[in-house]
């Protein structure tokens, strides 16, 4: 500490002129002489310090040797091997499987791809399903074409499968990505009008323009007017204006935004995992609101992987499962840190919902949009004995450019087995349908 001497000093130095002010002259550092108190600390702290360093190796070798805390996830980079004394979570494992996906191959009856930290991870997947529908989409040279199959039980996945003939690494992630949802979204609006008791099965609906009108101001009617067609019939022949008109002057806003996210819409399905969230924005209008409820609104997004589990819930009375990629995941000794188990992510309706929408679903393969792809020529049904619960949808789109034709099932309704939902992408040259690739991974599957 300075006395009042120094500072005394140090304030004539500053007040003389800047000309004949000397510079003042500093030791070398290593000439500083220290004060005794300071030697007596430095000969306790020297010592130390170099008995620290002496003994780091072995306390980090300690320190890396420690078991992580229970419940964290390992980092992207640790090794599969160290995770052998955690279980990974239903993200983390689909994650997992969605990398190791493009190098599975059948392995001793099952489905397998190997892990380049070392291990594997085993798939549920139907091999003669997933063949017919890769072989359907290379046969057509379809330009945009995904498939996804789940057990409506468990939430296996049973197949999936994304091919373009036009864009090459296309396919990488594109089951995990969103496309406009199109008529599948008037699956939700039934949802919500039979849940708030507003309507039933049977009720019939008064309506004005074409059935496939995509203008709201056509779809109102006056009292003792228009066309008539029960609900069930609306749902297989996806009728616009009949939805339209049941979701702007039955259902509303914010009951229809309520059971979409319900089905998980604007939401995570599966958290860590490379889902993209389904999107459906509130509308501003009652004729955004009608447009939506029709399945018109090219903003409401879903992917396959969604549009699959949507349907199998309605398999399922009303129960969505979680989808597990991965049915087992072991690691590069063998040991299993995944093993698929059924796990509920909520219930979405009531049994008596399901059995209202399995019967308006049903009518889409019986007598509605799908009735040729299950029907030979002369009107024969292709299954004799097979029941099927299905919704197509149709819109146009731009990422890719092109005509989005949706299909989505399940079979049998008597004992649901497997829910499925296929995109087929066209451009200016029609390939096929999805309505095709449905009912061509139905006949592998229950063949």
């Amino acid at each position: 500490m300075q006395d009042l001497k120094d500072i005394d000093n140090q304030s004539r130095r500053r007040r003389q002129p800047q000309a004949t002010r000397k510079p003042e002259l500093r030791p070398p550092f290593g000439d500083i002489e220290e004060t005794p108190p300071k030697r007596r600390r430095l000969k306790i702290i020297l010592p130390v310090l170099a008995l620290l360093l002496a003994c780091y190796p072995l306390i980090s070798l300690f320190g890396s040797t420690r078991p992580k805390a229970a419940g964290h996830s390992a980092p992207k980079s640790t090794p599969l091997a160290a995770l052998s004394s955690e279980k990974v979570d239903a993200g983390a494992a689909f994650r997992l499987a969605a990398q190791a996906y493009p190098n599975a191959r059948p392995e001793n009856g099952s489905f397998c791809a190997p892990l380049p930290q070392g291990g594997k991870v085993v798939y549920a997947i139907n091999e003669a399903m997933q063949r017919r529908v890769e072989k359907v989409f290379n046969d057509y040279k379809v330009p945009y074409g995904l498939f996804v199959a789940i057990e409506p039980k468990t939430g296996k996945v049973l197949a999936t499968v994304a091919h373009s003939s036009v864009q090459p690494g296309w396919e990488q992630n594109a089951c995990y990505n969103l496309y406009p949802m199109a008529s599948l979204f008037k699956i939700v609006t039934a949802t919500a009008a039979l849940e708030e008791k507003k309507v039933t099965a049977d009720t019939s609906f008064a309506f004005n323009g074409r059935l496939t009108s995509e203008n709201p101001k056509y779809w109102r009617v006056r009292a003792g007017r228009g066309q008539q067609m029960s609900l069930t019939m609306a749902m297989g022949k996806s009728v616009n204006p009949v939805f339209g008109r049941l979701a702007g002057e039955f259902v509303g806003r914010d009951p229809l935004l309520t059971y979409a996210g319900r089905y998980g819409f604007n939401q995570e399905l599966i958290p860590g995992s490379p889902l993209t969230p389904s999107r459906a924005p509130a509308p501003g209008t009652i004729d955004q609101l009608m447009l939506m409820g029709a399945g018109l609104n090219h903003e409401v997004k879903t992917s396959p992987f969604h549009a699959a589990t949507i349907m199998a819930t309605v398999a399922n009375n009303g129960v969505m499962m979680t989808p597990s990629l991965a049915q087992q995941i072991v690691d590069a000794k063998g040991k299993p840190v995944f093993t698929q188990q059924p796990q509920p992510l909520r219930t979405v309706f009531t049994p008596q919902t399901a059995n209202e929408l399995a019967r308006m679903l049903s009518t889409t393969v019986v007598s509605g949009t799908s009735r040729k792809a299950f029907h030979d020529r002369r009107g024969r049904p292709l299954f004799n004995s097979l029941h099927v619960a299905a919704k197509t949808g149709s819109i146009d789109g731009k990422d890719p450019a092109g005509h989005y034709s949706w299909f989505a099932a399940y079979a049998p309704m008597e004992a649901p087995q497997i829910a499925i939902a296929a995109l087929v992408i066209n451009q200016n040259k029609w390939r096929i349908k999805a309505t095709h690739v449905g009912e061509q991974a139905l006949e592998a599957f229950f063949k």
